[in-house]
């Protein structure tokens, strides 16, 4: 119970928020009308009196009558977890795309949440039909965020349009794609600049890293990945969220291979390593190969890094993304994985081919290579996909 505490303390840092009391039960029984017991709601309310916060954070969800019945006890302003990640998703949301992202979870999550928020003006009554203004009001707001979550919609559309356009322009290009994924605080952001200098953000902060970054990256054998790092998953996270950013987490899905980030100097790194994969496998990326990284070994007492089974993954490389430590083996144990899957494939060139041939040496490895008068014969070994684009062009670009 503290660890969660611990965790929802340090999103409501990262939010801006300073944290000057916290309380914690265990329920037998869930209160529908306000999730804790009577006598901690009047515990908490004396404590309030005597701190006068300006907010009260829940780390479960609360229902809209929950959350309702909590302010009206508190007399003060009561959110919940998901209302917390949602806030600091807004802060931290820097494209375009993460902007529209961020304020669709948010009318949603909002949306139920309308009703009784104009309960200051008066109704009318006595006919059938007539409405007082709070009703009149409610409605309003109620069609003004369902227009405004349809707009979302189809602009997040557009978006996610140009993005599989994209995404389909990148498989043109036959490079492995190779996703950075893990528990938000993890290290990804760092280990992507360490791997590509792609000058991310990089801070000691829950989600200070939400737009995906792709960049290229050699591998020692000589072979070009795509290595992208994606926003970090938290215990948890709202559906909406996960929702809303199915395009960016499309990445995930797509990823030839995935490379799990562990912070093993947390106490629940386990738990988060669950986490992770309780997520993937909701987005559709649970059967997709994994390489885990314990990072952070840099930061552990020699002799306690606790040794990870890797239960289902390829390799397992403990590293330090911030001093380098473990990342050539890391990236041996990359290419490695990668050539798992390369098939051997013969192709004959004509002379008028030099540039697919040029291609084929330095996205392939060429095994055996035959000149004759008019052909070039050579026998490589690459990747599935580069061999099928070898194939379309050869039928594209004859001699």
């Amino acid at each position: 119970m503290d660890d969660n505490l611990d965790e929802l303390e340090k999103l409501a840092q990262s939010a801006g928020a300073e944290v000057v009391g916290r309380f914690a039960q265990r329920l037998k029984r869930i209160s529908p009308a306000t999730l804790i017991g009577k006598g901690k709601v009047e515990e908490i309310l004396t404590y309030l009196k005597e701190v006068t916060p300006d907010l009260v954070i829940f780390d479960e969800d609360l229902s809209p009558a929950q959350q309702r019945n909590l302010e009206s006890a508190f007399q003060l302003r009561v959110i919940d977890r998901s209302q917390l990640i949602l806030d600091i998703f807004a802060q931290r949301a820097r494209s375009n795309e993460g902007k529209l992202q961020v304020e669709l979870a948010q009318l949603e999550y909002l949306r139920p949440r309308l009703t009784r928020q104009w309960t200051h003006l008066s109704r009318l009554g006595g006919g059938i039909g007539t409405r007082g203004p709070g009703e009149t009001q409610l409605e309003v707001d109620r069609r003004r965020v369902r227009e405004r979550i349809a707009t979302l919609k189809r602009r997040l559309a557009t978006v996610e349009r140009t993005r599989f356009i994209q995404r389909r322009e990148r498989l043109e290009v036959p490079y492995a794609t190779v996703a950075l994924v893990g528990y938000t605080n993890s290290g990804k952001s760092t280990l992507m600049n360490a791997l590509t200098r792609a000058g991310v953000v990089v801070e000691d902060q829950l989600f200070a890293t939400l737009d995906p970054t792709i960049r290229c990256l050699r591998l020692p054998g000589g072979d070009q990945v795509m290595v992208a790092d994606t926003v970090g998953f938290i215990n948890k996270i709202p559906h909406s969220l996960i929702e809303a950013f199915k395009s960016t987490l499309e990445e995930v899905r797509c990823a030839d291979l995935l490379l799990h980030l562990v912070d093993v100097t947390h106490p629940l790194c386990e738990e988060q390593v669950e986490v992770v994969e309780a997520v993937l496998r909701d987005i559709g990326a649970g059967d997709t190969p994994y390489l885990m990284a314990p990072n952070k070994i840099d930061l552990l007492p020699e002799g306690h890094f606790k040794r990870f089974a890797g239960d289902g993954a390829r390799e397992v490389c403990p590293i330090s993304a911030l001093s380098g430590e473990g990342i050539g083996q890391l990236l041996e144990a990359i290419g490695k994985i990668l050539d798992q899957g390369k098939e051997r494939t013969a192709f004959c060139f004509a002379p008028s081919q030099g540039s697919l041939l040029s291609l084929l040496r330095r996205q392939g490895r060429i095994l055996e290579e035959t000149y004759e008068e008019d052909k070039i014969h050579v026998t490589a070994l690459l990747t599935p996909k580069l061999a099928g684009q070898m194939r379309k062009w050869l039928a594209a670009n004859g001699p």
